[in-house]
């Protein structure tokens, strides 16, 4: 029978498939008890798939490369890190050594303790581990009874699943998986932005419908709206076709617009740069005609090792990404290990009481000189092979600057008194990701050459709302009126000082938000290639004097309602 259910639309595209349904995880695992002569290999049997566990991820994290690295990699790390965690390990084996249970109805204990715990806290980041927590669990538990812990997908399926995590995306994907349904799940999520990465269409918040659709019923997923419909009629089947047409005659024209300029339609240039961390990122930014790398991610060469990477390891890497681009500009940013990407050497702090205020970027970084100056001579020694620049991420005053200024300008002069040829000024870039660096920028702009404002951390930490939390999703906005305020003065203050000034969060990725970063002054955006071609259209439709000429009328919404119906208003009709 047909049936239309209502979702919310995080990750655009059209799918027409078998539904394949996943209820809500929940380890029912009944009270067991183990004799005592049992106890020993008991513990070896958990032993065995804890360890097991450790090299299922260890190994999906060796398999990852380009940007999946970054995106899917740092919930790697936070699961294996959780393998690690003293109370989860001692007290599942106290429990089977004590309490004489079985290891499936120990780590059942455990998590229900640990969970518990995360959920009674006040910190609304460890609140939302506990899914972080569930997927270890669940990994653990088919390992004791050596079952698949990954959930397979076939092909011509639609998931629909209470979440999905952002490591199982790309999986389900390749395996050909159509597209996903959840009933929680934010817009703004990791798995969200993967999905957008992917191309992977995906509805969230579509809660009747795992309540409702059973497997096997045909489902035709419209990304965009967020509507599904369940059995659909020839009608519902020539929409679909209709919708799939017009998309694929739009990636057509998407594709035609790789050699074609950033340019609005006044004839204003726009600098559209490309995040990256690998070289199959390089690669893709430099064939959809990126104007360079305005980010590339340093820290995969430190993830999932049990040592540091040494000077020419790290120098080998960032020379590729130079000699890659062909003379375009790669803005390299420092370390930017804490909060939810720890490393396995134990550079990080394993159990920081708030990871994400905690030891983190830059803090990190002149906390361990040692590593600090490794990364900045293999950077300098890169800058021999064409045009690079610092970006140090998580800076929070003007100290910082100038302490990490002091040590590049050290480090330059020891590398050309090794004779190793350097360029004779590599510009160096402050992150504007702390709310306190927003505010201060004037005291320190002359101090740097150029800013980047890195949007996700940046609202994160202005509202106090964790992206990831699905229950702040109506608190973590990037139209909230005060980012907007506080992103046009930092625009003011770097343009005031002929200082170049860059948005690199996943704002400038969105072409519904180009319209808007464009009237605040911002000529330069970094994003993910996946996107850089649909923000390059976004930008050729669009007047920058018409625009700005607005501006004043968006500094006056009072919330985000008077954003939307700006934002509406600015859209390019056609």
């Amino acid at each position: 029978m047909r049936q239309v259910f209502s979702g919310q639309g995080a990750s655009r595209g059209n799918a027409l498939g078998r539904a394949r349904v996943r209820l809500p995880h929940a380890l029912e695992v009944s009270e067991e008890h183990i004799a005592a002569d049992a106890v020993d290999a008991e513990l070896e049997r958990l032993h065995e798939a804890i360890a097991q566990v450790r090299g299922e991820l260890r190994g999906l994290r060796e398999r990852l490369h380009g940007a999946l690295a970054h995106e899917i990699g740092e919930f790697l790390d936070l699961h294996a890190l959780l393998l690690d965690d003293p109370e989860l390990l001692q007290g599942l084996d106290a429990l089977i050594r004590k309490g004489r249970y079985s290891a499936d109805y120990a780590l059942r204990l455990q998590r229900d303790r640990l969970a518990a715990v995360f959920q009674g806290l006040d910190d609304a980041y460890f609140r939302s581990r506990v899914e972080d927590l569930d997927h270890v669990v669940g990994r653990l538990h088919a390992a004791l009874h050596r079952r698949e812990a990954e959930l397979q997908g076939v092909a011509g399926e639609i998931l629909v699943t209470d979440n999905v995590a952002p490591s199982e995306l790309a999986q389900l994907q390749s395996q050909g998986v159509l597209a996903v349904i959840t009933a929680g799940g934010s817009t703004l999520s990791h798995s969200a932005i993967l999905a957008r990465s992917l191309h992977l269409p995906l509805v969230v918040g579509a809660a009747e419908a795992l309540q409702q659709i059973n497997d096997g019923d045909v489902i035709c997923v419209d990304g965009a709206s967020g509507q599904l419909v369940r059995e659909p009629k020839a009608a519902d089947l020539r929409a679909y076709r209709a919708r799939v047409r017009e998309e694929r005659r739009e990636r057509k024209q998407l594709y035609r617009l790789r050699r074609e300029p950033t340019r609005t339609l006044d004839g204003t240039d726009i600098l559209l740069y490309a995040n990256a961390e690998s070289r199959e990122d390089v690669a893709d930014a430099h064939a959809l005609g990126a104007a360079g790398v305005g980010l590339y991610r340093t820290e995969f060469l430190f993830l999932q090792r049990e040592g540091l990477p040494d000077e020419e390891e790290q120098f080998l890497a960032y020379r590729d990404a130079v000699l890659g681009m062909t003379g375009r500009m790669v803005t390299i940013r420092t370390l930017d290990l804490g909060a939810d990407k720890s490393d396995r050497s134990g550079l990080t702090l394993p159990s920081e009481p708030n990871p994400a205020l905690g030891c983190r970027g830059v803090r990190l970084s002149l906390a361990r000189r040692d590593v600090f100056v490794s990364q900045l001579r293999a950077i300098l020694r890169a800058s021999g092979y064409g045009p690079v620049r610092i970006l140090v991420p998580m800076i929070t005053h003007r100290g910082e600057v100038l302490e990490v200024a002091a040590l590049v300008r050290q480090v330059a002069r020891d590398l050309r008194s090794e004779g190793h040829e350097i360029a004779g000024h590599v510009p160096l870039g402050a992150m504007i990701e702390v709310p306190a660096a927003a505010i201060a920028l004037p005291g320190f702009i002359s101090d740097v050459d150029f800013v980047s404002v890195g949007t996700n951390d940046l609202v994160q930490y202005l509202l106090a709302a964790d992206r990831n939390n699905e229950a702040l999703d109506t608190l973590y906005d990037p139209l909230h009126p005060a980012v907007l305020r506080l992103l046009r003065d930092v625009v003011r203050t770097a343009r005031a000082r002929r200082k170049p000034v860059a948005v690199c969060g996943e704002m400038a990725g969105d072409p519904v938000f180009t319209p808007l970063l464009l009237a605040l002054g911002l000529g330069e955006l970094s994003l993910h290639p996946a996107t850089l071609l649909e923000v390059r259209r976004a930008i050729r439709g669009l007047d920058l004097v018409h625009l700005r000429a607005r501006t004043p009328a968006l500094m006056r919404a009072r919330d985000r309602a008077g954003v939307e119906r700006w934002l509406e208003a600015a859209r390019p009709s056609a």
